[in-house]
C-alpha cells in the first residue's frame, strides 16, 4: 500500500492528474474518505490527466456523471445515496465495474463492504483518504503504477 500527503487541493489534483496519464482502459478506483475529504479534488485531477476538458462535478443527486473529449471516457460514480448491493444493482452500477475506460467511485466502501468473494471486483483499485488538518489529507492507495 502507497501512501502520500496532499498539503492542499492542488496536490490533490495533481496525484490525480498523474493517475490520469497513467490510467488504462479497464481501471476502476474506488475512493473511501469522510465528507470534504478530496475525492472529487482527485477526480477533477485524473480528468484532466485523461484529457478531459469537462468541468467534474460530483454526481451525488444523478449517482454517474459521464464525461468524453480526453484519451479514455471517465465515469464517476458516487454511491453516498445507497447502501446496498442490490440498489447498486437496481442502479444499474455493474457495468461500470468493467468500464470501457475509466470508471472512479466515490464512498467505494458502499461497494466493497457488500462485493461477494467471487465477485468482479478483483480489479477495483482502493484509495482511502484521511483528513489530517484543514488542507491536508493522506491517501493510502493500491499502487497500480501510477
Amino acid at each position: 500500500m502507497a501512501t502520500f500527503i496532499s498539503h492542499n487541493p492542488e496536490e490533490t489534483e495533481s496525484l490525480g492528474e498523474r493517475w490520469g496519464r497513467a490510467a488504462q482502459t479497464g481501471l476502476v478506483i474506488g475512493l473511501s474518505g469522510d465528507l470534504g475529504a478530496g475525492k472529487t479534488q482527485l477526480v477533477k485531477g485524473l480528468a484532466r490527466g485523461l484529457g478531459i476538458p469537462a468541468l467534474v462535478h460530483s454526481p451525488t443527486f444523478t449517482l454517474v456523471n459521464e464525461y468524453g473529449g480526453g484519451r479514455l471516457r471517465l465515469f464517476h460514480l458516487d454511491l453516498y445515496r445507497l447502501e446496498t448491493r442490490r440498489q447498486m444493482v437496481s442502479a444499474g452500477l455493474e457495468e461500470f465495474l468493467q468500464p470501457d475506460g475509466v470508471t472512479v467511485i466515490e464512498w467505494a466502501e458502499r461497494l466493497l463492504a457488500n462485493e461477494h468473494p467471487t465477485s468482479s471486483l478483483e480489479n477495483v483499485r482502493r484509495v482511502k483518504i484521511e483528513i489530517l488538518n484543514e488542507k491536508e489529507r493522506k491517501f493510502f492507495y493500491d499502487d497500480f503504477g501510477a
